[in-house]
């Protein structure tokens, strides 16, 4: 066959939206072309999958190749569609079966040697894959995260090879589910306790008040009274995540700089940026929107210390998150939306 069809997930915001990888293999000047709107990351995975095809010994035509990513519209960033990119030239030039390909989504970034790299957002990703059906085959540094999404069913890959060979039925990729100790609550000791705080009994009714109220709440004293010490122990004292919660934020923090942390499961996370940091810090940001500290502190706490310090329209942009319950961020070439439901807990000298 000239022609492979594979799937993969692009992000937009905390969606996954479904992207379709069409390789096509046709007779011409040998030229590798990627089509779709892909950021430059995207653009160099032809030199990343060139060179990873050659080093696991397989045949690059000396054809017109040209990789199409569906829709049209849609950015496509990072290096995510190296690994769906690579199977569709082998497949469309019948050097792996491409029968099966249709069962899965595929995800992850090549190294020159083959071997696969961990890639940001696999959450968000897996939790979207699991509602169209297909399995989803991932890095492997990525797969016990992929994992907490309930009826998902992870294939955890180390390099292209091992892919390749679980296609050819030669050797089956391990499968990860999710486990019963990703299930349990995250107990009280996961948090400072706020049983170590002696006195302050007017302080902590008030975090008692505001913990089970759902209220934000502003702390106002001379330094060294344990200001930031009551805030660090609020969390211990907000009721378990439920599972919707748990994934939502978790989805959330997959989508940041580094992956989501397994520790972390279930724990409401506990947010406390440095009064220098500026609005985009808080709201998020740049040309391929991040979550920014507001979304990052989904269904936990967001703890700004030496509230007066902080600039007055980093203040602001507080307000419409606090009334809504989410974030828009709005650029040139798109637009993301993310949620940001959390308890504000601020702190400042009289």
């Amino acid at each position: 066959m000239s022609l492979a069809v594979l799937y993969s997930r692009a992000l937009a915001g905390i969606q996954a939206p479904l992207v379709t990888v069409e390789t096509h293999i046709a007779n011409g000047l040998p030229s590798f072309t990627i089509v779709g709107l892909p950021d430059t990351e995207v653009k160099e995975s032809k030199d990343r999958v060139r060179a990873a095809l050659q080093n696991a010994q397989f045949k690059i035509p000396a054809q017109r190749i040209t990789v199409n990513l569906a829709p049209a519209d849609l950015p496509k960033e990072s290096g995510r569609f190296d690994l769906p990119i690579a199977l569709g030239i082998l497949a469309a030039t019948g050097q792996i079966p491409g029968d099966k390909l249709d069962q899965y989504e595929w995800a992850g970034e090549l190294a020159l040697t083959g071997e696969l790299r961990p890639i940001h957002g696999a959450l968000a990703m897996t939790y979207n894959a699991s509602q169209s059906g297909r399995s989803f085959v991932l890095p492997q540094q990525n797969a016990a995260e992929a994992a907490l999404v309930h009826n998902a069913t992870i294939y955890a890959a180390k390099s292209l090879l091992q892919v390749c060979a679980h296609l050819s039925g030669r050797e089956s990729l391990p499968v990860y589910q999710n486990t019963l100790e990703n299930d349990k609550d995250s107990s009280s000791s996961a948090y400072p306790d706020l049983d170590e705080v002696k006195g302050q009994a007017h302080a902590k009714r008030a975090l008692e008040i505001a913990a089970a109220g759902d209220h934000s709440l502003l702390m106002i004293g001379p330094p060294g009274t344990g200001k930031s010490m009551l805030a660090a122990r609020f969390p211990g004292i907000l009721p378990p995540m439920t599972e919707a919660e748990a994934l939502e934020s978790a989805a959330i923090q997959s989508l940041s700089q580094g992956s989501f942390n397994i520790a972390n499961w279930k724990k409401r996370p506990f947010r406390s940026p440095h009064h220098t940091a500026s609005g985009i810090a808080l709201v998020g940001g740049g040309s391929h929107p991040r979550p920014g500290e507001i979304s990052l502190a989904m269904h936990g706490v967001l703890f700004l210390d030496e509230l007066a310090e902080f600039d007055r329209k980093v203040l602001e942009v507080l307000r419409e998150p606090l009334e809504s319950g989410k974030i828009t961020i709005s650029r040139a070439a798109r637009q993301a939306e993310f949620p940001a439901q959390f308890q504000l807990i601020g702190a400042m000298n009289p």
